[in-house]
């Protein structure tokens, strides 16, 4: 069985809390991905776990970003002199803060089963996995080198339902106004493997919103590839609306995840009738990447466009691209696997068969960048520092009683 679950998705609060900064909406699970703080001090470190510990969820799930210098251990001892600010910080202090906060799931760069078991709530399972890694800039934490990113990446157990990073995947909101791409293509690829339901992050701000990316499983040419990407108009823009992405089976477009193909039969087709009433035309809360008609707020630069949209074989170098097979045109043997999540037309040696095979109905992934954290560091606003609203994110899981 499955039951509509809430996410309310923040990241890069930089010390900001609910208390004025922004307002947290109702839901079952939090999760914050990191840039709790500005520079890690202990103080700051105690007013955010705090706020956090006191919110109004099952299950509050953090991680830590590159600001948050003195949670990362290794790199306080070796960088401390440039992050001292007032004074030197107790980072073992800091970091044993978190054994006074049992209420917030806090992962670094590990995974987590979680069952929700409120009476009243969704009473759901999934598998989350977190990370506070982001590609290395300057002296600041949690930093890895290109030559890292994949074998860190590929920790990420291919049966997690919801991945927490605070770097943005490559060519998935990581750009700003002044900057091309900025996320992690190692990151990407991995989320291809995984498929998981929802992969939330942060780290750069003007990166903020959400994409929905339909994963291409039958490229004869290799792995890594995308099908489609879709693109959220936000319904909370300009009014006092929540920030809602409805992927459940409730909206008009809910998330390509089923578990039809477990039981190796295609699910079953709506029959034709005449007697039918025509459905009203949903609301406009995505345009694709195929009808090539983004809204301004959403177009990236032009040479990173370009890079996403270059000829099949030339993307290949780059491990991305967008291909599109419909499904009028596969067989029933073909259908079923798409729908189960693995290539069943794909004879290359390129392509990743211990992501592909078995892997019941994973086919599409959300990603958030949740920064409520509107302007860049050094967070010099003309005006005051601005915030985002937090994103409401509404997906269907298995309930744990279902579960063998």
């Amino acid at each position: 069985m499955l039951r509509r679950t809430r996410f309310v998705c923040i990241s890069d609060t930089h010390n900001a809390s609910p208390d004025g900064s922004f307002k947290l909406p109702a839901g079952d699970v939090l999760i914050h991905a990191g840039d709790l703080t500005n520079q890690g001090k202990y103080t700051e470190l105690r007013k955010t776990f705090d706020w956090i510990s006191k919110a109004k969820f099952e299950v509050k799930i953090v991680v830590a970003g590159n600001h948050d210098v003195t949670l990362d251990q290794a790199f306080y001892q070796q960088y401390r002199a440039y992050h001292r600010g007032e004074r030197l910080q107790d980072d073992e202090a800091c970091r044993k803060l978190l054994e006074d906060y049992p209420s917030i799931m806090f992962l670094t760069h590990d995974v987590a089963e979680v069952n929700l078991l409120t009476p009243d709530g969704p009473r759901t399972s999934f598998k989350v996995f977190g990370s506070p890694y982001s590609p290395a800039s300057g002296t600041w934490a949690y930093g890895y080198q290109p030559e890292e990113a994949f074998d860190l990446w590929r920790r990420i157990l291919l049966d997690a339902d919801v991945v927490v990073t605070h770097t943005p995947p490559k060519y998935h909101r990581d750009e700003s106004r002044d900057r091309g791409p900025t996320g992690c293509e190692a990151l990407r690829q991995a989320l291809w493997r995984v498929r998981p339901s929802l992969a939330v992050c942060g780290h750069v701000h003007e990166g903020r919103g959400v994409e929905r990316v339909l994963w291409d499983l039958e490229s004869p040419d290799g792995s890594f590839q995308e099908e489609d990407v879709g693109y959220w108009v936000d319904p909370g823009a300009g009014n006092k609306k929540q920030c809602l992405v409805d992927l459940s089976s409730r909206s008009t477009q809910p998330l390509q995840i089923t578990n039809c193909a477990v039981e190796g039969k295609l699910p079953p087709q709506p029959a034709a009738s005449g007697t039918e009433k025509p459905r009203s035309p949903p609301a406009k809360c995505w345009t694709w990447k195929s009808e090539d008609s983004l809204p301004q707020s959403e177009q990236c630069s032009s040479s990173s466009r370009d890079e996403m949209h270059r000829d099949k074989t030339t993307v290949l170098d780059a491990g991305i691209g967008v291909t599109h097979r419909p499904s009028c045109l596969l067989d029933e043997k073909q259908q079923l696997a798409r729908l189960q999540g693995r290539d069943g037309i794909s004879t290359s040696a390129r392509s990743d068969r211990e992501a592909l095979r078995g892997r019941p109905g994973r086919r599409e992934t959300c990603v958030v960048n949740a920064a409520l954290m509107a302007t860049s560091w050094p967070h010099k606003a003309v005006h005051g520092n601005k915030y985002n609203k937090p994103i409401v994110v509404d997906i269907d899981l298995p309930t744990w009683e279902t579960l063998d």
